[in-house]
């Protein structure tokens, strides 16, 4: 009687952890940002350590709506620092896999960047672009641990992407 109470129990627990955690989500991730600017004599081609703050909601196990605060870090390259930083938006689709979830997401970046020349000035730049990425996540009930990179497409900038692993928890 008791090892058909256990299997029972173990078979709703992993049940339990291998089913999307629908709701409202928060997180945060930390990676590698790599910016690269041609800006005439103003060149930047760099990686630094950048971060995001993550906010959304899964109302179904398929698709989710996410917020971030993108922050790409301060690259430098010789005399010239760049730092961007931005609000994104995105539909994000999951493919759920047991406890794993691959994911697929397409948005909009709405962005500030600064590139500084030392002792001769900044330029600054604002705007909105399209931003993507694809992604891995493993859930255990509502907590999950994220790898995923995003590229986000930024007017003036050649390349801005960033690798970063998270983690996110699922409270409502």
């Amino acid at each position: 009687m008791r090892k058909a109470i256990l299997a029972t129990a173990l078979l709703l627990a992993s049940t339990a952890s291998m089913a999307a955690d629908n709701g409202i989500y928060l997180g945060a991730s930390l990676g590698s940002a790599n910016v690269d600017i041609n800006q005439g004599p103003l060149q930047v081609d760099g990686d630094d350590t950048g971060f995001k703050i993550i906010a959304g909601i899964r109302p179904l196990d398929w698709f989710g709506i996410e917020a971030n605060y993108v922050n790409f870090g301060e690259p430098k390259q010789g005399r010239v620092s760049a730092e961007a930083n931005g609000i994104s938006g995105f539909g994000v689709f999951f493919l759920p896999v047991g406890p794993l979830d691959l994911f697929a997401k397409g948005g909009v970046i709405s962005y500030d960047s600064n590139i500084r020349l030392r002792d001769v000035g900044s330029i600054r730049d604002d705007g909105t672009d399209f931003a993507y990425g694809v992604g891995v996540q493993f859930r255990l009930l509502s907590l999950s641990v994220r790898a995923e990179y995003e590229k986000f497409e930024i007017d003036n900038v050649r390349d801005a992407n960033m690798l970063s692993l998270g983690v996110t928890y699922t409270f409502l």
